[in-house]
């Protein structure tokens, strides 16, 4: 049975090409900021995915390199964005959840769940992706500590080339 596209689905047509990416991550209060730079190609997976593939490096980090692969997808039975991120550095399968889309159209907030930074287990983050406009797009990731309060923890702004 072939699902059909929905509005959703179009959305995500806004990922689509090929992207120029910078990036500031901080790890810690007392650390500075790491930052890294890169390449995005999204492509089309029919007319109900979309696949990013980067390859990053990093500026203050030496010899640290990585490649990524993103799925996004629209789940119309669950009514939520849905997906999957890999890293070559990391060996956590990030699964996203419940993602949705702001009365505007502009703002994806993805949600899943993954290692903690400071302790074990797993705990709560989202990556919040904004389109700027058909050109420029920011992600934004944030983790949420143990009072239930979010914190910022990586921006990266892609820039479309031409």
């Amino acid at each position: 049975m072939r699902e059909e596209a929905q509005a959703e689905h179009a959305w995500l047509d806004n990922l689509v090409g090929t992207w120029t990416m910078k990036s500031e991550m901080v790890m810690g209060p007392d650390e500075p900021p790491h930052t890294s730079e890169g390449t995005e190609v999204v492509r089309k997976l029919g007319d109900l995915w979309v696949v990013g593939e980067m390859e990053t490096t990093s500026e203050t980090m030496a010899d640290c390199q990585g490649k990524t692969i993103l799925t996004l997808g629209y789940d119309p039975k669950q009514k939520a964005f849905v997906g999957t991120f890999i890293a070559s550095i990391m060996t956590y399968l990030w699964i996203y959840e419940r993602g949705s889309l702001d009365d505007a159209g502009k703002v994806l907030t993805l949600n899943a769940n993954g290692p903690s930074f400071v302790s074990e287990g797993t705990v709560a983050y989202q990556d919040i992706i904004e389109i700027v406009d058909a050109d420029h797009r920011i992600l934004r990731s944030q983790v949420i500590d143990d009072n239930e309060v979010w914190h910022p923890f990586m921006t990266a702004h892609y820039y479309r080339q031409k």
